[in-house]
Order: structure tokens, then sequence, then C-alpha cells
């Protein structure tokens, strides 16, 4: 663990969902549909641009996941010269709710759920999210999604419900995730102080954005002195 600890007890601790907590597994399930027609340099271009495009889909207005997904392959399939089948893009969509959590997560999560609510922010539908979150081994004071916020993070207003509806300010949460891009960028931005990045290998490291750094779930009771 590294950086600097937070020096107070938190309202609350909220979390995004996948990468974070759930082993999010859009790669692994992009090797098994197109591995055995792309070489291993396309096949790992494939995948990168696969997670660029379901970024830039989520950008703009709200739209189901599932569309989320379904366009981000089609424009991936595009750009790479793979014959795109839509009933193969769904398949990653309906993949989602089976993924389990990483295996750090349920004890890392029980340990601070004793002392401060758990709450999670994540880029799901409401459809989905209730199988995953079944899996993390903790109860949480408050499930959040995309569809309810109206808006995917990055995007400022799905903090903003998420705080509006915890009915706190910025300064009473610690946030925890394993992704600036999606998350911890916009929370510096919106004055989340506290924050924890879970470092999980999905992105280099970002010192501007202060923040803890832990190498998994299993270090965060001890950001909050548990």
């Amino acid at each position: 663990m590294r950086g600097k600890t937070p020096v107070f007890r938190p309202k609350f601790i909220t979390f995004d969902c996948y990468g974070t907590l759930t082993h999010f597994q859009m790669a692994e399930k992009t090797r098994e549909i197109y591995g055995s027609r792309l070489s291993p340099d396309l096949l790992e271009r494939f995948i990168r641009n696969f997670a660029a495009y379901r970024l830039d889909e989520i950008m703009g207005d709200w739209k189901p996941y599932d569309q989320v997904v379904v366009n981000a392959v089609e424009r991936t399939c595009k750009r790479n010269g793979v014959a795109f089948v839509e009933a193969e893009a769904r398949q990653f969509y309906e993949a989602v709710p089976t993924w389990g959590p990483h295996p750090d997560v349920p004890e890392g999560l029980a340990k601070v759920a004793k002392e401060i609510p758990l709450v999670i922010l994540s880029n799901a539908m409401d459809a989905q999210i209730m199988s995953n979150v079944e899996k993390l081994g903790a109860p949480f004071a408050h499930v959040f999604t995309a569809q309810q916020a109206n808006a995917y993070k990055p995007r400022f207003q799905a903090f903003e419900y998420m705080l509006d509806e915890l009915g706190c300010g910025p300064e009473d949460i610690l946030h925890c995730s394993s992704s600036f891009r999606y998350d911890l960028m916009s929370a510096h931005d919106l004055g989340i102080a506290n924050k924890v990045w879970v470092n999980r290998g999905h992105e280099p490291a970002n010192p501007y954005y202060g923040y803890v750094e832990i190498p998994d779930v299993s270090g965060l009771p001890a950001v909050v002195s548990l």
C-alpha cells in the first residue's frame, strides 16, 4: 500500500464493481469467441480496440448496456476486418451476470462492512448487477447503476446521482476503483479527495489524481484503520 492514508472515517465506502470487485472477463470472452480467427497479435489489438469502443459508446446519452456492447463489438469488427455477427456480440452482455469476484474481494469487504456502509456505483443494468453483487460475499447498503442515474461513468452525472441519493457530499465518501479513466479522474474533478486505487494492472499509476494504492481489496481495511 502506498500513498497517504485518509485520516477520517468515511460515511460510505463507494466502489466500482466490474474490474474492481467482480472479475471483468471481456478479454477472456473475446479470446473465446474470436481466438480461432485472429493471430495472437491481431487478437490483442482487437481486445484493446474493443475496450476503447466500449468507453466511447458510454460518453453520450445513456442507452441500455446491451446496445453499448453490441455497438462496440460491431465497430471493433469493422476496424479489424472481422465479420460481425450480432448473436456473438450479445454473448458478451449475457455473460456478465455469471462473473464472480476476484479472490481477494469477499474477505476484504467483509471486514470493512462491519464498520462502514458499502455502496456500489456501476455501469450496469438493473437486471444484471444483483447477480454479481450476490457473489461478492458482503452486504451492500446501496447499489446504484448507470440505468438509475441515466448516465454512465466517467460522466459526472453518475457520481452526482449517487451523492444525491446518499444525501452526502464528496468529502464524506471514500471511492475505490481499479480504473482512472472510468472512476478516479472524475472523482478527483468532483472533489472526492479520498480515493483508493486497486491496482489490478488495468492501467498505469497516475499520482496526479491523489489516492491510496493497494494491490487488492485485502488491503482496504488498513486504509480505514480496521
